[in-house]
């Protein structure tokens, strides 16, 4: 397999997670859309540090990164949508125009 060949599968995570973002109506629908461009990034990185020898440790690195982020984005996503569901015995997201105040 060629770098190509990753960016381009990386490209189709990317397409994937933003429908998933741009379809769902369902909180959780839509974290798992953040999650799918997360990976398609992580596979991106790798597939450079591996067919880039300039970028070897970089892309290693910025990979752990964003894994790291998204443990934390999904943990206080996850808690958000949780104090939602408790008010509003719903997760859809048209309702969250609600919080505006």
């Amino acid at each position: 397999m060629t770098l190509t060949s990753f960016l381009l599968i990386g490209a189709f995570l990317f397409i994937c997670g933003l429908a998933c973002i741009s379809i769902r109506r369902n909180a959780l629908g839509i974290l798992m859309g953040v999650e799918l461009i997360l990976n398609a990034a992580n596979l991106n990185f790798v597939a450079c540090a591996r067919y880039l020898p300039n970028f070897a440790l970089e892309g290693q690195i910025f990979a752990l990164i964003v894994i790291v982020l998204a443990a934390g984005e999904a943990a206080i996503a996850l808690a958000i949508i949780l104090n939602f569901y408790n008010n509003h015995n719903t997760v859809d997201v048209d309702r969250a125009d609600e919080l505006k105040g």
